[in-house]
């Protein structure tokens, strides 16, 4: 079965311009006052491209005139849209989100889908998966995401728009009847004002009573797009993440440790899994990297990271996992880690030839042997199951 998220950035132009401003020295949060991104500040002309939850509780909408917003709430504070800054943003979030999953449909500028699929096996459970990115893009980035879960892609992205901001929520297909159906009809994906008058005039007020409705009535009314929405209100959705290949620069992976590390032993285990992890998704692109990087967050947030390029390309678990041990013991300064992270560029082909000198020859036939071991446990594990073969180390006592 696959998993899919939805990943929808909160209030994506005002929480941008919102950071922006708070890095540039304000002491004002446009998040947390009545606030509005569009339009003009001096001509008070436009629309409202996006709003603050305290601005909504004015009733101001998104796509509204300005000047109707403004007599909602006269204090209402504008910010005019800075597309160009959105899109650097945008990108920072997308570049981050293909780190983790290689299946990224990018469907706006602030939202899209990941197959959660190819990278179960790497986290306990797709809900933990879900609190982790969104914990990490609000810790790295200073925005928050919702994170909507399910087995379709269309109720994912219900899910995810669920109560805001920075929450997970799942609905999963057998989870519709009591989380889906009893929100009024306007809340369903792709069902415009035009649809919903159409269907109130049946008598369809709720999604549950679209999907317990006559289909051949809804396509009478409303044509193909009737079939459609019928399809979405049961959960009906086959369609699979359209990712778009785009040039690999780098893959890594992090966590956010459930106690806060205090020794360096209790540290290695996690960069171990860490560079399992890692080293499986480079083979799995048949990729090499030649340069290893630690990020260390500290339990008061700060971030330090070390990296260190390599004298030849590698994808060994082992390497990058010694790599990294040697990387955190430098920069380490024994106060209690939050989260750890190993992260791989300079990436290369594992068909692209080496060059090879004297110091590096031995080093070679090592990697080899480590490159067989690792591509044999890889196929295990596809076929078995990742605890069908671990170290004995990762063994709990």
């Amino acid at each position: 079965m696959s998993i899919f998220f939805h990943i929808d950035v909160n209030s994506a132009f005002l929480s941008w311009s919102a950071i922006r401003k708070l890095n540039n020295g304000s002491d004002i949060d446009l998040r947390e006052i009545p606030s509005i991104i569009g339009g003009d500040t001096k001509t008070r002309h436009g629309i409202v491209l996006a709003k603050s939850i305290p601005a909504k509780k004015y009733g101001i909408s998104t796509a509204e005139p300005i000047v109707s917003a403004l007599r909602k709430c006269p204090t209402l504070m504008i910010e005019p849209p800075d597309h160009a800054y959105y899109e650097e943003q945008s990108k920072l979030l997308m570049d981050y989100l293909r780190e983790l999953s290689p299946r990224i449909e990018q469907v706006s500028i602030d939202e899209c889908y990941m197959d959660f699929t190819p990278i179960a096996k790497d986290y306990p459970s797709p809900e933990i998966a879900a609190h982790m990115i969104k914990d990490e893009v609000k810790a790295r980035f200073g925005f928050t995401v919702n994170v909507g879960i399910s087995d379709r892609k269309v109720l994912a992205k219900m899910a995810s728009d669920f109560k805001k901001p920075d929450l997970v929520h799942t609905l999963y297909h057998d989870e519709i009847e009591k989380k889906m159906w009893p929100l009024p009809i306007s809340s369903l994906y792709m069902c415009g004002k035009s649809s919903v008058d159409a269907l109130k005039k049946l008598e369809i007020l709720t999604i549950g009573d679209l999907a317990k409705a006559d289909p051949s009535i809804i396509r009478l009314h409303l044509k193909s797009h009737g079939t459609l929405l019928y399809d979405y209100a049961n959960g009906i959705d086959s369609s699979e993440v359209a990712d778009t290949p785009s040039e690999l620069k780098g893959i890594g992976n992090s966590t956010t440790l459930s106690k806060d590390a205090e020794t360096f032993e209790e540290i290695t285990p996690v960069l171990l899994r860490l560079a399992e992890s890692v080293g499986r998704r480079l083979r799995a692109h048949d990729k090499c990297c030649m340069m290893v990087s630690v990020e260390i967050r500290y339990s008061d947030f700060t971030n330090v990271s070390h990296q260190t390029v390599l004298q030849a390309p590698t994808n060994s678990d082992d390497t990058i996992y010694k790599i990294s041990c040697d990387l955190a013991k430098k920069l380490w300064n024994h106060r209690p880690v939050r989260l750890l992270g190993i992260r791989t560029s300079k990436l290369t082909e594992t068909t692209e030839p080496t060059q090879l000198n004297l110091f590096t020859m031995n080093a070679e036939t090592t990697d080899e042997k480590h490159r067989k071991l690792d591509a044999a446990l890889d196929l295990i594990k596809e076929k078995y199951g990742d605890k069908a073969v671990m170290r004995a180390s990762r063994i709990k006592k």
